[in-house]
């Protein structure tokens, strides 16, 4: 079997490069394919030191710094990378990653972290941040994202079997290209998150600060609420927003290291996200500490985290997006605390540990080979067990 996995861009290691990990950790001897790659050697080395082979956009000026500006070129770019000797071929993609081009005799199984969100249902949230919802840029943006949309479902076409990274993306793909998905969890390293029981008397956020996380709104919210402390891991362009409403209570502490985010994570009372993710990596790492979650009740979190509903909730969802809403929600937190319970809250964050993802996504790439009749299966599954351990042996020879 000659496999090729493909990402869209690699640039840092967040979400998204988790799962590619998780793949090449499964398939290491696939060839590694982006549109660029301009990774660090620490980050480069999560991925098992692998280089990406590239398109003609990572020889552009500034592609490093502006590769954003170069996205209306990346469908030909994706296009051009040549993929015909391959016999399985898996994406993980939330641009243009799930347009490669690929033959009947061809495996393609797309991992999809989302549709393009700035060409769909967030198109006009995106042109508003980004200032460009009038005028002559407004109208140049609007063209080149209608041509994405084309594009994008027109390339659908071009994928065997989807995979959602969860029910909310799955409703996403049915709506732009009308396909079913499978939805399987992206991983979460829950192993690098330790249980605390005990917690200590403050709130934690964390996230880059961008608009769509809502930073400054939950620094507001406690602002009017001056006898309860925020901690705000983060960096990015909504900070001097933020240091702006002038909260004495909220600590800003800005980007931190890895030890100082879980140290937070453990301690804190409760951890308050505002944004509307996909998945939503932050409350998952946030419950395997054990700490209960208040969150926008949209997107992803309505999947990985249990509401007060549930008979061992994980955590409280309010309905809207303003620091009313999230000052009821902590009110309502506050007065349902007897009923978080720190263990509950790792066991749920369990279930969408890197163990979880890499067997699921295991078991439907060798359905795929099995029902297409593409390759022999028996051959698939003697390398997965030579190069994964949760592969019984005995597994190979049934």
């Amino acid at each position: 079997m000659k496999i090729a996995i493909v990402h869209d861009w690699l640039v840092t290691f967040a979400g998204a490069e988790r799962v590619l990990a998780s793949m090449l950790k499964l398939w290491p001897q696939a060839d590694l394919f982006a549109v660029i790659d301009f990774l660090s050697d620490e980050d480069r080395a999560r991925l098992g030191g692998k280089r990406a082979k590239t398109t003609f956009i990572q020889r552009l000026p500034k592609a490093r710094s502006a590769y954003q500006r170069y996205l209306p070129l990346m469908p030909l770019a994706i296009e051009q990378l040549d993929l015909s000797g391959y016999d399985l071929i898996l994406s993980s993609s939330h641009a243009v990653a799930k347009g490669v081009l690929s033959g009947p005799n061809q495996l393609h199984i797309s991992y999809v972290h989302s549709p393009i969100r700035y060409a769909w249902d967030l198109q006009h949230q995106y042109l508003n941040e980004s200032g460009m919802a009038s005028g002559f840029k407004g109208s140049v943006a609007r063209m080149a994202l209608h041509y994405m949309r084309l594009w994008d479902q027109r390339t659908a076409h071009g994928v065997d079997t989807f995979v959602a990274n969860s029910a909310f993306i799955g409703r996403r793909i049915e709506k732009a290209y009308r396909r079913e998905s499978t939805v399987i969890y992206p991983p979460v390293d829950t192993r690098g998150f330790n249980l605390q029981v005990e917690k200590h008397d403050y709130y934690v956020t964390a996230s880059r600060m961008v608009p769509y996380k809502k930073v400054p709104m939950i620094v507001e919210a406690f602002k009017a609420m001056p006898d309860k402390r925020l901690v705000v891991i983060g960096d990015g362009p909504e900070m001097a927003k933020a240091r702006q409403v002038g909260a004495s209570n909220v600590t800003l502490l800005g980007q931190q290291s890895f030890e100082v985010l879980r140290s937070h994570l453990q301690n804190a009372k409760g951890f308050v996200f505002a944004a509307e993710e996909d998945f939503g990596i932050s409350p998952v790492e946030a419950q395997a500490c054990g700490t209960p979650v208040i969150a926008f009740g949209r997107g992803g979190v309505l999947e990985t985290v249990r509401g007060l509903g549930s008979d061992a909730p994980t955590g409280v969802f309010y309905d809207q997006q303003t620091p009313e809403a999230l000052i009821n929600a902590i009110t309502q937190f506050e007065s349902q605390a007897q009923r978080f319970s720190a263990q509950a809250c790792r066991d749920n964050a369990e279930r969408f540990s890197e163990h979880h993802f890499e067997r699921q996504l295991r078991q439907l790439v060798e359905q795929q080979l099995a029902s297409t009749g593409l390759g022999e299966p028996i051959a698939p599954r003697l390398a997965l067990a030579a190069t994964h351990p949760l592969v019984p042996a005995a597994a190979t020879s049934a």
